[in-house]
């Protein structure tokens, strides 16, 4: 288990948590930016009065807004923070969280291009543009070679997410989520 130590203290929580909380809190935002517009505003026949009370003012959801908006704040600064200091193993060497998430992906993109070439034919009639003219479009690569290195990279795209995942669980971070979870 890896705990980043921080100085302003908090309660210990796991990085895979905080990614949850992350989207928690942003769908706690859009919701309190839904009750502004409740809240903001009251349609009112011509002459009847404003009413005296209301269960909540403007000025309590920019409070909660701010509130929650400082703690997204913090929350994505210590992701950041542990995406950096959290290395992981790979076949390719160590790497920072930051760069095996990165990497992860550009190996997913490689292993479907690989995939798309693999999935070529060697060789592909067309009828050409003149008179009864046929084309064959050749491949002046071997697709079962494509197949193959598809497999693989896509492999080493497996291992880098897996090991990723295992770090999202052993890493911990000094935020308390007790108001959110």
């Amino acid at each position: 288990m890896v705990r980043l130590e921080k100085a302003e203290g908090g309660i210990p929580m796991y990085l895979a948590d905080a990614i949850k909380l992350k989207q928690l809190l942003l769908k706690q935002i859009d919701k309190l930016l839904e009750e502004v517009e409740r809240v903001a505003f009251i349609e009112l026949e011509k002459d009847e009065p404003l009413p005296t009370i209301q269960s909540r003012s403007l000025e309590d959801i920019e409070v909660e807004l701010e509130s929650i908006r400082c703690d997204m704040r913090r929350l994505d600064r210590l992701v950041c923070e542990a995406n950096l200091h959290t290395v992981v193993e790979t076949n390719d060497g160590p790497l920072p969280l930051v760069e095996a998430m990165e990497f992860a992906i550009q190996l997913k993109a490689q292993a479907r291009m690989y995939q798309d070439l693999a999935e070529r034919p060697k060789r592909e009639f067309r009828t050409g543009h003149g008179e009864g003219t046929t084309v064959i479009k050749h491949a002046l690569y071997d697709p079962e070679l494509y197949r193959l290195k598809a497999r693989d990279v896509e492999k080493r795209s497996n291992r880098i997410a897996s090991a990723i995942e295992a770090a999202n669980h052993r890493t911990e971070i000094e935020f308390d989520a007790s108001r959110y979870m």
